[in-house]
């Protein structure tokens, strides 16, 4: 059976209203396909079942009880709005949301603590996000059930506001999380982010990362390990996706060791998958995710560790960024070769298509065998598929970069972004250099934000990026007043001296 997705959060009347349009205009197929005992005529309740075995789930009661889970859980701490009490406002401030995580916003919460140190102790969720352990010890020994308390702005337990906090003043946040843990804090805690099925768990927070780039927890590595000792789920989809599909991208693995030390890819998935059942990968199906982020982004340090503890090379991932493509093809594709090479090795093979083939070629540099298809196959990249150099800017292949622009790729294409936004996002310097030698416009606007290169290298912290952006903009700034300044044919002059020059040169001179 070909069971569908079920959408993020979504509302029974949604569900009923689908079975409601089966009954009146009834599908031969989907009920054959799905109902185990399809019926001559079809009532309202097989309607029902078909419509939730379609969604994965084996009847309609258990449709209805995944949707009450995710309400229960649902929270949506970057929607939360300033709250009046001040230690409200302190745990509002000091926890990553993905959402509201404007650079500069747990600093407020710092300044906010060194103007009213007690807030550290003023209830059992500042003393774990601040890492009060001696308080919090106190606290705990007179009320053991507040380890697993839910308060605070976001509707969170202890742990998880001590996970999700980002402070500057150092804290005991290792001693403070043993001793929820020891209290009875559970250690797979954790939300389901504005109704999104997949858990943002302790172990979530305390890696960090994702689409904001937002930083590890300052004792994130002890932290993990501790909670995975506690017993906490190694096959945690969300900590993986913001630390390999999700986010700027780097070949470290350290995160990956330790959840495979801890059975990362083994077991029936912990309680979020008996919660949560169809709508979560299984932890097989978790590594064949992440061998097609490894491939797909270019590590191939973690090709080498994934497949090392036995995952499929030739598995496909389900995301849609994978399009269904194998490991393999996606490292092809995508110019990652040491990647392929690692994949290779272990066995695995593709034939791609004539565009597929140049496209792979072009994301690798190699000039020779991208002239070697010819003027058609150019032409019909040029007008297909004018995003490529946006790709290679996005992966960091500055080489790319430059062959594209030589083969008449436009280095200021713009999708919703362009090749330097995508550039500076990553900080990647050396390809924010090369597209500004290559004429690309600083000053230009995404669709989305309205903003320059420079504005996405500033919201995301990438100071390197932006530090060359803001001086491309100065030197831009300058040379426009300097022209303005000096009448319309100023941009004109040193051309015509140029071409007075040549004319003024004896024969045979260079």
């Amino acid at each position: 059976m070909s069971v569908r997705r079920l959408p993020d959060n979504p509302s029974i009347e949604w569900l009923r209203k689908q079975a409601k349009t089966l009954l009146r205009r009834p599908s031969p197929e989907l009920v054959t396909e799905f109902h185990p005992r399809p019926p001559r005529v079809l009532q309202l309740a097989d309607a029902q079942l078909v419509i939730a075995r379609m969604y994965g789930f084996a009847s309609w009661p258990r449709l209805k009880e995944h949707l009450d889970t995710v309400a229960r859980y649902s929270r949506s701490p970057h929607l939360v709005h300033p709250v009046g009490d001040l230690p409200g406002e302190f745990l509002r401030l000091a926890c990553l949301t993905y959402g509201a995580d404007h650079p500069g916003r747990t600093h407020e919460a710092d300044l906010l603590l060194a103007r009213h140190p007690d807030l550290a102790t003023a209830n059992v969720f500042t003393m774990a996000a601040t890492g009060s352990a001696d308080a919090l010890a106190e606290t705990l020994a007179a009320d053991p059930a507040l380890a697993r308390a839910q308060g605070g702005p976001f509707g969170w337990e202890p742990l998880l506001y001590l996970a999700y906090a980002r402070l500057a003043e150092p804290g005991d946040w290792v001693g403070a999380a043993r001793l929820l843990l020891r209290h009875g804090a559970d250690p797979d805690a954790g939300f389901l982010w504005d109704g999104l099925t997949s858990p943002f768990t302790a172990l979530t927070g305390a890696f960090g990362g994702g689409e904001g780039d937002q930083a590890a927890h300052p004792q994130g590595p002890a932290l993990a390990r501790l909670l995975l000792e506690a017993g906490a789920d190694p096959n945690d989809a969300q900590t993986l996706y913001n630390r390999g599909l999700g986010g700027s991208f780097s070949d470290d693995v350290s995160h990956l060791e330790l959840l495979l030390e801890f059975g990362l890819g083994a077991g029936p998935g912990g309680p979020w998958h008996r919660r949560l059942g169809p709508t979560l990968s299984s932890p097989r199906q978790l590594l064949r995710e992440e061998l097609a982020t490894a491939a797909l982004r270019g590590g191939p340090r973690r090709a080498r560790l994934l497949l090392a503890h036995g995952a499929d090379v030739d598995g496909r991932g389900n995301h849609p960024a994978f399009g269904g493509r194998s490991p393999y093809e996606l490292a092809l594709l995508n110019g990652h070769t040491e990647a392929a090479e690692v994949l290779a090795a272990a066995g695995a093979s593709a034939e791609l298509e004539e565009m597929d083939a140049f496209v792979a070629a072009c994301l690798r540099a190699d000039a020779a065998t991208v002239a070697g298809f010819g003027p058609e196959v150019l032409a019909r990249a040029l007008a297909g598929f004018p995003g490529l150099i946006n790709r290679a800017a996005g992966l960091g292949k500055t080489e790319a970069v430059r062959l594209l622009a030589r083969l008449g790729f436009d280095v200021d294409h713009r999708a919703s972004s362009t090749p330097l936004h995508e550039a500076a996002w990553n900080d990647d310097v050396a390809t924010v250099r090369a597209l500004l030698e290559l004429g690309a416009d600083p000053g230009i606007l995404d669709t989305r934000f309205e903003a320059t290169p420079l504005g996405w290298a500033e919201h995301g912290g990438k100071l390197r990026a932006a530090a060359v952006l803001r001086e491309a903009s100065e030197h831009r700034e300058a040379s426009a007043h300097r022209e303005a300044s000096e009448g319309p044919e100023a941009s004109e002059r040193p051309e015509r001296r140029k071409a007075m020059e040549r004319q003024e040169r004896p024969s045979g001179s260079s």
